[in-house]
């Protein structure tokens, strides 16, 4: 018989789903036969229920390649498939369940409109996702709260008409009033996808006036219209060397790097916080924080920057240390009246 990678389990401590998973994982990975039922309940202390309901777990919930036929043949993974599946990381974590979660509230609030009918698979696979969970109980998704920050009101009709032209891959014509500016231009779209960013949701689009790639508030349109014509695909890397390269949801290619530097106050948290993928970052010798990230339209990262006051200070580039500058200055002048 083959020597199993998982270690015996000492029978006097219950190994928690987890554990348990993952210690399956392992004894297929090194198993070159199929491995009985049997041995796996001596391997994980437990019950033939419970390695039978793990393994459905680990085929269906994380899509293994488990192949067998029962207890007697046993079970193993595809030769073919082995080398390349992984388990996804901690097979739910705290980030993936706080993904689950806010996804499951998020279709829920949507109240049964066309996102809500659309993702109905969706919003069923998640809620089978959290009852594995619970060791197949219903999970309590009422003892976590996934509470929105700032969220915007959305005029409904725009945001199905949106959903429609992204899902449906048809181009679409809308009304846009820039936030900024509150000018208001006619945009006619190819949607590429739509984003939930910090809780409000923003149309990914190749823009046909302008002929680039464009993100637009979806809060800030009006008098959407699909249209019948094919929308144009963009592929996958070039909308994210557009759309990810630099700071915050509005970003395109980027213009420069911001360094930040942060007091040693503030330091404790921003060493722990995701700015962007290709942050830089180090603790100086006085304890403070510098921060280094790409940008290329400021105003998101002036705001973040600005939410730290005093313990934090934009070095440079210059311009930008000067539009932060010019902002606290205006603050301050609200006060000196």
């Amino acid at each position: 018989m083959d020597r199993l990678a998982a270690p015996a389990l000492a029978h006097n401590r219950r190994m928690d789903r987890y554990e348990r998973i993952n210690a399956l994982h392992r004894i297929f990975k090194a198993a070159r036969r199929p491995v009985t039922v049997a041995r796996l309940m001596d391997e994980l202390g437990c019950s033939r229920a419970t390695v039978y309901r793990d393994i459905a777990f680990l085929r269906d919930g994380l899509m293994a390649p488990i192949v067998g036929e029962g207890e007697g043949a046993g079970f193993r993974y595809d030769p073919d498939e082995s080398e390349r599946f992984e388990l996804p990381g901690l097979w739910l974590s705290s980030e993936e369940l706080y993904g689950l979660l806010a996804a499951q509230q998020l279709l829920t609030r949507s109240g049964g409109g066309f996102l809500s009918e659309a993702l109905a698979p969706l919003q069923e696979r998640i809620e089978k996702l959290l009852a594995d969970q619970a060791e197949g109980d219903a999970f309590p998704v009422e003892r976590v709260r996934v509470i929105a920050s700032r969220p915007r009101r959305l005029d409904e009709q725009a945001f199905r008409a949106v959903a429609s032209a992204v899902l449906g891959r048809r181009q679409l014509s809308f009304d846009y009033r820039a936030r900024s500016t509150d000018a208001q231009t006619r945009r006619t779209v190819s949607p590429q996808r739509i984003t939930h960013y910090r809780d409000n949701w923003y149309l990914d689009a190749w823009d046909h006036d302008r002929e680039g790639l464009r993100s637009f508030a979806v809060d800030r349109i009006g008098g959407a219209r699909v249209l019948d014509e094919a929308a144009r695909d963009i592929d996958k890397p070039r909308l994210d060397e557009h759309l990810a390269a630099s700071y915050g949801i509005f970003s395109g290619a980027p213009k420069g790097w911001a360094k930040i530097l942060f007091s040693a106050k503030a330091a404790r948290w921003v060493a722990d916080e995701h700015w962007h993928s290709q942050q830089q970052g180090r603790f100086l010798p006085d304890g403070r924080y510098e921060l280094k990230v790409p940008y290329s339209v400021p105003r998101e990262l002036l705001m973040d920057v600005l939410h730290y006051g005093a313990d934090a200070e934009i070095v440079e580039p210059p311009a930008l240390r000067e539009q932060a500058r010019a902002h606290l200055a205006l603050a301050l002048g609200n006060y000196e009246r």
